[in-house]
């Protein structure tokens, strides 16, 4: 009897233990990976702010983000098989689908882009036309499509001469108008901006043109994932959770700079932010975000066209097919 009674409970326990592993299998969370375009920062913050609050567990998402720098490039981290989705600008990432690499917007949490070149006043420079013979900042990388389209549009040559501009390779810093050695630099209206101002340059002291009043402006800082994973109808369900979740996120943001801003700071290894910093970030960034994270097309072929509008050294050479799609936030919309 004894012995019957031991196998029966081994039994119960072996069913049990196998019924716990289904359902802790059951449980499991679908893991996703984030690629960002740049460092832990504001810019980032609507998904730090979802992980942080719980919004991607409430998707039944585990979400792992990854911190960009300077030697990391979203388009090839996919390509690679590093991301499941990336942080890219579109001129990026129309030129790097044209070279090859399928990337396709999925969704675009910023409605306007936040570049611009800040000028010091005492270079005398008060129009775009007055940038001839003078020493520009521009980021590379892929940052320096937009830039060249407008120089291109404008039609002043970016290899020097009294009639071009010196385009100087600018570090992701504000010292070359520090140092006056450019007469204007690349700047975020959220960032670098805000950078040369704490370095004792106050804002009447400097001009600004941001490429949004320029006509020039290109959409950043939206989302893209391969074409492959738009062909899974289990991943686009899985984005379409991560994507209403991270704006979920970015609204708590926008709403709750300062706690964001503490949020991003947890999250930075470098221990090189502060939330005053963060915080005036994130709220500058507010002004730029959509609520819904929908691609508006229009604004996306004003990208095209300022890019195919560009006759020298083009970003791209032909208007694409395919780069965007409206899959992932229809879904959403059906959760």
């Amino acid at each position: 009897m004894k012995k019957i009674f031991a196998k029966t409970l081994g039994a119960v326990g072996a069913t049990g233990f196998v019924l716990s592993l289904m359902a802790g299998s059951a449980l499991a969370a679908d893991k996703l990976t984030l690629q960002l375009k740049w460092v832990t920062q504001g810019q980032f913050a609507g998904y730090y702010v979802a992980k942080d609050k719980g919004f991607y567990e409430e998707e039944d998402l585990d979400v792992e983000i990854k911190p960009g720098g300077p030697d990391v490039a979203p388009p090839q981290v996919i390509a690679g098989g590093g991301a499941d989705v990336v942080v890219d600008w579109l001129p990026s990432a129309l030129a790097t689908r044209e070279k090859g690499v399928p990337l396709v917007n999925i969704a675009q949490p910023y409605k306007k882009s936040g570049m611009m070149l800040t000028c010091r006043k005492d270079t005398n420079i008060t129009k775009p036309e007055d940038f001839r013979g003078r020493t520009l900042g521009v980021w590379f990388g892929g940052n320096e499509y937009p830039f060249l389209s407008w120089m291109s549009h404008l039609k002043i040559p970016t290899e020097g001469g009294k009639d071009g501009v010196i385009v100087l390779k600018q570090g992701f810093n504000v010292d070359p108008l520090i140092q006056k050695q450019a007469d204007c630099i690349s700047t975020m209206t959220y960032n670098e901006y805000w950078q040369v101002i704490d370095a004792g340059i106050p804002a009447d002291q400097l001009v600004v043109f941001p490429y949004e009043d320029q006509g020039v402006a290109t959409l950043e800082d939206g989302l893209y994932v391969l074409e492959k994973s738009l062909e899974d109808p289990a991943m686009v369900n899985k984005l379409a959770r991560f994507v209403r979740a991270s704006m979920k996120g970015w609204k708590y943001a926008a709403e709750n700079p300062k706690e964001a801003g503490e949020i991003i700071v947890e999250n930075d290894s470098s221990g090189a932010q502060t939330v005053e910093v963060q915080e005036r970030m994130i709220a500058e960034i507010g002004k730029l975000l959509d609520d819904t994270g929908t691609l508006d097309t229009a604004a996306a072929e004003r990208t095209v066209d300022t890019l195919l509008g560009g006759t020298s050294d083009p970003v791209i050479t032909k208007r694409p097919e395919g780069a965007w799609t409206s899959k992932v936030t229809d879904a959403m919309k059906e959760l």
